[in-house]
């Protein structure tokens, strides 16, 4: 799976997207998910939480282990997605799309530029 030029990513695996209204919507790569194997369970931040940046603030585990998710940049928890309490395979499934994890809203938005591109992202995993 191809990741998305319009995303920044972490060495930790994570994706960003910046969203129309300021917003981040966070997620992990499909490299992440693939290295997992099916998700069995999402333990979500709560909504209102501060998180700073590389807090491991949410737990993903599969069939194969347990991993943290560390918050790419700082900011507070506006949202997290409900749907994968019940359905933690829609990472696997479509871990760019419905498979996000958490909306933030970032104490400094500047800190996504400081994140890496599609490609560089790409290249350090392919290394």
């Amino acid at each position: 799976m191809e990741n998305p030029g319009d995303l920044r990513y972490t060495e930790s695996h994570e994706w960003v997207r910046r969203e129309g209204d300021g917003t981040f919507t966070i997620g992990i790569t499909a490299h992440a998910q693939d290295a997992l194997g099916e998700l069995v369970y999402v333990e979500l931040p709560e909504v209102g939480r501060q998180v700073e940046k590389g807090e491991a603030c949410i737990v993903v585990e599969s069939t194969k282990a347990a991993s943290d998710v560390y918050a790419p940049v700082a900011g507070e928890v506006l949202a997290v997605n409900e749907a994968l309490g019940s359905d933690p395979q829609i990472v696997n499934s479509d871990p760019f799309g419905q498979g996000w994890l958490i909306r933030l809203r970032p104490t400094d938005a500047g800190e996504f530029d400081g994140l890496m591109s599609a490609a560089d992202y790409t290249a350090s995993t392919e290394a």
